[in-house]
């Protein structure tokens, strides 16, 4: 499957047999990297990242998985471009595309991550916005497979604030592949329905079924997969979490939600968790609303059901698979 010159902005852009290839490869570098063999697949090659939004995972995913592939790496934070602010999106894209060979792009609107792939002639890669989080999603399905062996028919319970880039990019993937796909939230957190109706569309097609519901013991019940992610997202004001707790608390994922699931059921978290006091802003968090925990307990989340550190793993061998594809 030839994917040279594409960009990854979303899945909706992607095919399932075209996520598949990308699941495949991942799988192959993957093993390659366990055993020690090179894969310079792009040796010479140049990478820039663009953060304006910082984030863990996804710089060290993106920067060892281009140095596996023989590429060099420049790391462009808020303070290091002039994106937006002095320079526009479309200037800035011809610039880097100038220089470089790809380009990630990790911050806010999807609008922002779309333009600079038009105006690029490099492939462009969505390392996070609002909206999307496709490379995230990939790893996701790369645990899933490697713990049950297939995707098609798994049960997956998304648990919490569905409207935004997780939410949406899960539902998308589920939907596409052939997952079961249940947002249990509050009716007001659940995805657009524009995003909905597409959806169903595509799960009509690969025989996948979307649920949404605010009952969480119904939600659970016979899952496979039971996921989450923080209540209040990078950039949104600590003001959010008084609301977001008062809504979101019956969706957490505790003991009691996991063994209502299916035996033998995981938990996934597309990190980084609240579940402690571990974090000055958890800390903050806790001791202003009297919580020792909040989306996800400790007990489930350093549970053998837990699967996110395999997952976070997963982060770079799926980037390194769609890099090396896409260049």
């Amino acid at each position: 499957m030839n994917l040279k010159g594409r960009d990854f902005l979303k899945l909706l852009d992607y095919t399932p047999e075209e996520i598949t290839y990308l699941l495949d490869l991942s799988a192959e570098l993957k093993a390659k990297k366990k055993a020690g063999i090179p894969h310079r697949l792009h040796e010479g090659k140049n990478i820039a990242l663009i953060f304006e939004k910082t984030s863990t995972r996804t710089r060290c995913a993106f920067e060892v998985a281009a140095m596996d592939l023989g590429m060099g790496v420049t790391y462009l934070d808020p303070t290091g471009s002039q994106i937006g602010k002095k320079e526009t999106i479309a200037d800035t894209a011809r610039v880097l595309a100038g220089m470089y060979d790809g380009i990630e792009y990790r911050g806010f609107g999807q609008s922002i991550v779309e333009d600079l792939a038009k105006y690029a002639k490099v492939p462009v890669w969505n390392g996070l916005t609002n909206e999307f989080h496709p490379t995230q999603i990939l790893a996701d399905f790369l645990t899933i497979k490697e713990h049950f062996g297939k995707l098609r028919g798994i049960n997956f319970v998304y648990m919490g604030d569905a409207r935004y880039n997780m939410g949406n990019s899960l539902m998308v993937g589920c939907a596409k592949m052939g997952v079961n796909f249940t947002a249990c939230a509050p009716e007001a957190y659940f995805p657009n329905e524009e995003l909905i109706e597409t959806c169903r569309t595509l799960a009509a097609e690969s025989g996948a079924t979307l649920t949404f519901t605010t009952d969480p013991k119904a939600a659970v019940k016979g899952a496979d997969v039971i996921y989450t992610d923080v209540w209040v997202s990078m950039g949104e004001p600590v003001e959010v979490w008084e609301e977001r707790i008062a809504a979101l608390s019956p969706y957490a994922v505790t003991k009691d939600i996991m063994a209502t699931a299916s035996e033998g059921a995981v938990f996934m978290h597309c990190l980084p968790s609240y579940h402690d006091l571990g974090t000055t802003v958890g800390r903050q968090v806790g001791e202003r609303f009297g919580r020792d925990f909040m989306e996800v307990s400790d007990e489930v989340f350093e549970s053998e059901q837990s699967i996110v550190f395999e997952e976070a793993e997963n982060r770079m061998h799926t980037i390194k698979a769609v890099m090396a594809a896409t260049l």
